[in-house]
């Protein structure tokens, strides 16, 4: 594995500028995802790195040599695309094995099978290894496309929405298998992802893009906890944050110069009865826990709520904040 570190890159194609000045510096076994919506940069990014696009400035280096000059297959890189794009004729087996099978690889065929058998074991395919691509389900198929990348042991994986495709079930079982098999690797690992659960549950750290710039990156936690505007603050929660103007509820402490409150369900507490200043208008029965919409005045709010808490559509609550989040006029965070 290698470290990885992107300097300055800026891409463009034609007037949209897909990069900007992106400064980002991966660790040797670290595991980085990139979050943000359509349009952000987070596949521009990968391609940079794997070779398939070249930036119009700035470098990549990998292992601490740059790569400027080299060819995608010189880099040493393996690509998961959000597409199986498997072979159709050829059984898992051989799909597993075709990356290794490569005249500048050299290797025997009982390393071939060894390290074939390994990773089918590791990504827990093993048992289709004779079927082909074709007859496996839609998350058999993303297993063998993350473990044909995982036979190569290169310095860097990078990842494209692999998950997106599948269902919420095998997107969550794939999420924990993906993170499961990265630990055991010791591996270096960038994954793209528009997805907040996918990126909270995985990432070591998270980048947040934004038009082309990394905006912040952190923990989840430090991400979640203390976003650097309103942008990151917008990407992650569920529900997402409340923003309200200062009055509208009563509690916190807003510093001069704050425009905007941001209100996690954290961040609001509900209480019956007693001086009433919020009405519930409806309610969203998720099992474990609520999502109340509550109306004040005229702003709209959602939290999440115990599910055994006694309150229907139209009855009256108090609602406080507690340690809410602050921004200035320009969306900037606040402490």
């Amino acid at each position: 594995m290698a470290d990885i570190v992107l300097h300055r890159l800026n891409k463009a194609f034609g007037e949209t500028q897909a990069i900007r000045d992106l400064d980002l510096a991966i660790r040797d076994g670290e595991f980085i995802v990139l979050l943000g919506p359509t349009g952000a940069g987070k596949t521009t990014t990968l391609r940079l790195i794997a070779g398939l696009e070249r930036p119009d400035s700035g470098h990549v280096t990998i292992g601490g040599r740059n790569v400027a000059g080299e060819a995608p297959a010189e880099r040493d890189v393996a690509f998961v695309f959000q597409q199986y794009s498997l072979y159709p004729h050829m059984t898992v087996y051989e799909n597993l094995a075709f990356p290794l099978k490569a005249p500048v690889r050299k290797l025997s065929a009982e390393e071939i099978d060894r390290r074939v058998r390994e990773v089918a074991k590791m990504v827990r395919i093993d048992h289709k290894l004779e079927n082909r691509s074709t007859r496996l389900s839609g998350g058999e198929m993303q297993r063998v496309a993350i473990g044909r990348a995982l036979v190569r042991r290169p310095a860097i994986y990078l990842m494209d929405e692999p998950l997106s495709s599948l269902d919420a079930k095998l997107r969550a079982e794939l999420r924990l298998e993906l993170k499961r098999i990265q630990k055991e690797l010791g591996s270096t690992l960038l994954y793209v992802t528009h997805d907040q659960i996918e990126a909270m549950t995985m990432a070591d750290r998270i980048g947040i893009l934004a038009e082309g710039r990394l905006v912040q990156i952190g923990t989840p936690k430090e991400i979640y906890a203390n976003p650097a505007n309103l942008h990151v603050a917008a990407r992650l929660g569920q529900p997402h944050i409340n923003l309200i103007p200062e009055g509208l509820l009563p509690g916190g402490n807003m510093p001069a110069g704050a425009q905007t409150i941001g209100a996690r369900t954290e961040h609001l507490e509900i209480a019956l009865g007693g001086e009433t200043n919020a009405e519930i208008d409806w309610i969203e029965h998720l099992g474990d826990q609520n999502h109340l919409h509550i109306r004040v005045r005229d702003h709209k709010l959602v939290t999440l709520a115990d599910p055994y808490l006694t309150v229907k559509p139209g009855d009256r609550i108090s609602l406080t904040l507690k340690d809410p989040l602050y921004f200035n006029a320009d969306g900037r965070r606040m402490g």
